[in-house]
């Protein structure tokens, strides 16, 4: 999932102190899960927005409202003329939320009300971890399950580096050697014979911005949709 974590407040605040009426919108799925952006952190800013706002003199409306995803059209859609009640939308979904929904309500001003800051997988309740960069080129199989890229401080595909001491990184104090984890993980598989072929090489031109991804089932569609809307 996407992990993220709430501006510092008074940036938050920053952000909006010149509109007159703001819809702080969560989202209800990654950021909620980790708990930066759900229902429940919605209404607790909107509540510390509205007593700031009281405290400061200011007469800025701040409404709430929740749903499902912020990064797909079918959610947004149904709250798009509900929005133009607002001159600022207060986004609590990750970067790719904001995004979306500022093209779908633009000229209406859509700020972010989070930092995104990684894609990972929860360790145990209120902690996450970061375990995959979307390189886009998965050598996870090979790795015995482990991404060397992302756990590994220097990013290394052919280590381990020699530098590693009593299995912790030399980089980073306290944190596990990736490659230790790697070879223990492939040792219990059975698979040490990977440890002796060539480093496997990444093919960067995957990792190309923006990317783009079309079902091949939605392809001749999405190219076609063009002529009907010259043609009509």
């Amino acid at each position: 999932m996407i992990v993220a974590d709430r501006k510092p407040f008074e940036e938050i605040v920053e952000k909006v102190k010149d509109c007159k009426k703001v819809l702080v919108l969560g989202c209800g799925t990654c950021v909620s899960v980790c708990m930066a952006g759900g229902e429940r952190e919605v209404g607790l800013l909107a509540s510390e927005l509205r007593m700031s706002s009281e405290l400061q003199g200011s007469d800025i409306q701040f409404d709430e409202d929740t749903i499902q995803r912020q990064c797909d059209r079918e959610f947004i859609e149904p709250i798009l003329g509900k929005m133009k009640d607002y001159d600022c939308v207060l986004s609590m979904a990750c970067g790719a939320g904001v995004q979306l929904l500022a093209e779908m309500v633009t000229p209406l001003v859509v700020k972010p009300g989070l930092n995104t800051r990684f894609i990972g997988y929860t360790v145990q309740e209120g902690q996450w971890a970061e375990n995959c960069l979307a390189c886009g080129d998965c050598v996870l199989g090979e790795y015995g399950g482990i991404c060397p890229k992302t756990q590994c401080s220097k990013g290394l595909l052919n280590g381990a580096c020699g530098g590693g001491n009593n299995g912790l990184c030399e980089a980073a104090d306290g944190r596990p050697c990736a490659w230790e984890l790697i070879f223990t993980r492939l040792k219990d598989q059975g698979r040490l014979e990977l440890f002796d072929r060539d480093p496997l090489l990444k093919d960067m031109r995957k990792k190309d911005h923006p990317m783009k991804q079309i079902n091949p089932l939605y392809a001749e569609h999405t190219e076609e949709e063009p002529v009907a809307a010259e043609k009509s």
